[in-house]
């Protein structure tokens, strides 16, 4: 789930997540150098004109990364593939950024924009679901074809230097954001990220996760009207 709430309600925007996610469950190992952005799908918004771009940039060394050039827009990437999380549980990736938001506010819907973050969005399992979610859902399946994306988990390059390590989105509690970057200390750095996806969604949610899940990418600057650049050198999957 993104937790990008651009459209007028939760269930229209992960159902637009869910359309465009391929799903393909069962392990798959995911060591993505960008070469090009073959494994990856546009995710864009009903009511926002004004797309980030990303496309594939070469190094002096011959190497290549993901390049997201966001002002005063936001769309975002997702993986083609998904994967079992308890199989692979560790998340690795680089990243940089130009700059951060200065009317960024991880808090607040209006400064709801990080210059770079990674989704991780986990499927809804309707055999583990109470009455009221499984209600919930199997609704939104008559609705839209299909079941919509359960949760997520955000990790984001933060705009501010908060005290707290996790934060719920300001649009949803679905989706519970990592900051895992805060501030301006390593604007302009490359940062390289490792993460333990089932501890973090423990911490995060205070239960166990759904088994399946995929990933995104966005870089989004609508709400503040600002704009960056950030880069992606690889994101990888491990046990």
């Amino acid at each position: 789930m993104i937790s990008k709430n651009k459209c007028n309600t939760y269930s229209t925007l992960v159902a637009k997540l869910f359309f465009f996610v391929s799903i393909i469950f069962g392990q798959s190992i995911l060591s993505e150098s960008f070469e090009s952005i073959d494994n990856w799908k546009p995710l864009t918004f009903e009511k926002i004109e004004k797309h980030t771009q990303y496309f594939i940039e070469k190094g002096k060394s011959h190497d290549s990364f993901l390049k997201a050039e966001s002002n005063g827009s936001a769309s975002g990437l997702i993986w083609v593939k998904s994967f079992n999380v308890n199989e692979l549980p560790l998340l690795k990736w680089k990243w940089k950024v130009s700059n951060i938001y200065s009317k960024g506010n991880a808090k607040e819907k209006s400064g709801d924009d990080y210059p770079i973050r990674i989704y991780v969005m986990f499927e809804y399992d309707p055999e583990t679901a109470g009455f009221w979610e499984s209600a919930m859902y199997e609704s939104a399946k008559l609705f839209y074809g299909d079941y919509p994306p359960h949760s997520s988990l955000n990790y984001i390059w933060a705009n501010k230097e908060y005290e707290e390590k996790i934060l719920p989105n300001p649009f949803t509690d679905k989706a519970q954001m990592i900051l895992l970057q805060k501030g301006k200390s390593n604007v302009g750095k490359w940062i390289t990220e490792e993460v333990n996806v089932l501890e973090d969604y423990k911490k995060a949610f205070g239960e166990n996760l759904p088994k399946k899940a995929s990933l995104a990418i966005m870089s989004d600057s609508d709400n503040t009207g600002e704009s960056a650049t950030a880069w992606i050198d690889f994101i990888e999957l491990k046990k």
